[in-house]
């Protein structure tokens, strides 16, 4: 049986194509991080989605906590910026490539999580919201399979049944959950920091309440703030007990736009242990 490959959309383009360029690049970044402080497991992490020369420094933070760390799964949660592909969507493929190499798909979780909610399955699409976080994890990480889940709805009231089948699914195994967000867009670089430290603040309380409140208010435009809630619920329901912010910045800090009226991106890592 042939098997089934996602290429990569982004190489050459979000991230270096040449594989000891994209090494290099990461390693830079990873340099950078002072040595990791967490010692307790970490269970999940919240990790940006731009363009490494954007936010790449900002991810790496997050990605230097979980060097030496051994994971079975790496559970993707990404929003989808494309057209819809349903509620929630996942690639048929066996396995994700990137200039690193092939990422095996844990078809396993994908079939019994598709017993439990409604899947749309897809042969091709371009999200870029999971793919960029691939080459930090195949630099960090040693073998690994992932569960690529893209959400493709807003509606925060109405991600029980993820919550629920997720939770079922990974119980019983050793897996990261990661969030792949950007915070706030708006094209005011101040009301951005202003927006994203108030989300900050929410989400480091880990209250479940108060940050899906924060998530709904209509003035938020957290691209991933589904698969945030999402994500956090999930790991408070199995046990993790807190958020330590590990590095934020925007857009504007990386380029020095900070002009009024000029679009900003803002970036978030944090681990969840």
């Amino acid at each position: 049986m042939n098997e089934k490959i996602r290429a990569s959309v982004l190489a050459g383009t979000w991230y270096p194509g040449d594989p000891d360029e994209l090494k290099r690049a990461i390693n830079y970044y990873l340099k950078k991080v002072k040595p990791p402080k967490i010692k307790q497991t970490i269970h999940g992490l919240i990790s940006p989605h731009a363009g490494y020369i954007y936010s790449g420094q900002t991810a790496a933070y997050g990605y230097k906590e979980l060097e030496n760390k051994e994971y079975d799964h790496v559970v993707v949660l990404a929003p989808l910026h494309q057209l819809p592909m349903g509620k929630y969507a996942i690639n048929r493929a066996d396995y994700y490539e990137t200039p690193l190499g092939r990422i095996p798909v844990n078809k396993t979780f994908v079939k019994e999580l598709s017993k439990k909610i409604d899947i749309t399955f897809v042969d091709h699409e371009e999200e870029h919201a999971i793919e960029i976080q691939l080459p930090f994890l195949q630099m960090v990480l040693p073998e690994f399979q992932i569960l690529p889940i893209m959400i493709g709805f807003s509606d925060l009231n109405e991600c029980d049944d993820l919550v629920l089948g997720l939770s079922q699914i990974i119980k019983n195994s050793k897996n990261l959950i990661l969030i792949s967000t950007d915070m706030h867009h708006i094209a005011n670089y101040y009301e951005v920091v202003r927006k994203d430290q108030d989300v900050i603040n929410t989400i480091q309380s880990f209250d479940i309440k108060r940050i899906s409140e924060r998530l709904k208010q209509s003035d938020c435009s957290v691209c991933g703030r589904v698969g945030m809630l999402i994500g956090l619920r999930v790991l408070k329901g199995l046990g993790s007990k807190s958020i330590q912010i590990l590095h934020y910045t925007n857009s504007g800090d990386v380029t020095g736009e900070r002009m009024a009226g000029h679009y900003t991106v803002g970036y978030l890592s944090a681990a969840i242990i």
